[in-house]
């Protein structure tokens, strides 16, 4: 499976300008990419503005995610901000051009940014299959609490859309490496670059990481690109075969 990660210095709350940024992006994507995986809020930027920036399921940002589906040919996901019965979600949306969407609500809310004042905690987990690829989705902050990305034996890709601060880059980084190597799995991450609407600036450093922490391929730090990478399911199983520290993992109910 070939995966791209676009890496954009998102526009500050136009979803318009964004829209055209990254359909100019990835009109530069190679053809036959399967999945193209873009930033948190891609199409607005980290806002906490949600009361004017929420859509309801099935609108504006979808439809642009579906034609560019249809149009590569490909699945594509990123989060942007839901209402749904008067709730604010940070939801994570796969669309492929076979008609298939997955949704993911953000579990763990950035508190130190008071997300979790205005936004509701996701409740499930989900995991999905994509040409022959079970994927897990995660949203930024989630990269910090392994418990709720715990490889059950269910996924093969673990997909973190983010925004992440370059002042700490270093624990990105880590973080992919970690979850990559605890779970035995790919990890994609999509960042972004540029400094947002408060002031934040953001290094990037999206990259896809293999079962054994290594890296795939990376983006170049704070560069406006977009990256492509190769993940293979036959390798990914035959070392699992040969090192099986799945099957020794601790069992566990995960609590609200």
């Amino acid at each position: 499976m070939v995966i791209a990660i676009v890496q954009p210095d998102i526009i500050w709350e136009d979803k318009l300008k964004n829209f055209e940024k990254l359909g100019r992006i990835i009109s530069a994507i190679p053809d036959g990419t399967d999945i193209i995986i873009l930033p948190e809020m891609f199409n607005t930027g980290f806002s906490m503005n949600p009361g004017e920036l929420a859509e309801p399921p099935g609108s504006q940002t979808y439809e642009w995610m579906k034609r560019i589906a249809g149009e590569r040919k490909c699945g594509i996901c990123g989060s942007y901000i839901i209402e749904r019965d008067n709730l604010y979600y940070n939801t994570l949306l796969f669309v492929s051009h076979e008609a298939d969407v997955y949704s993911y609500d953000k579990r763990h809310l950035f508190s130190p940014g008071s997300e979790d004042r205005l936004f509701n905690h996701g409740q499930e987990r989900i995991v999905f299959s994509f040409r022959g690829i079970r994927i897990c989705p995660n949203i930024c902050y989630d990269l910090r609490f392994p418990v709720w990305s715990r490889n059950r034996n269910d996924y093969d890709l673990l997909v973190n859309s983010a925004n992440w601060p370059g002042s700490r880059r270093d624990v990105w980084i880590t973080l992919l490496k970690a979850r990559a190597i605890e779970n035995q799995c790919y990890v994609a991450g999509a960042n972004r670059v540029g400094i947002d609407g408060t002031g934040i600036r953001y290094s990037g450093d999206s990259m896809i990481i293999g079962p054994r922490g290594e890296v795939i391929t990376s983006s170049r730090s704070g560069v406006e690109c977009f990256i492509t990478g190769d993940i293979r399911i036959d390798d990914l199983n035959d070392f699992r075969e040969k090192f099986p520290v799945l099957k020794d993992g601790d069992t566990f109910t995960l609590g609200s």
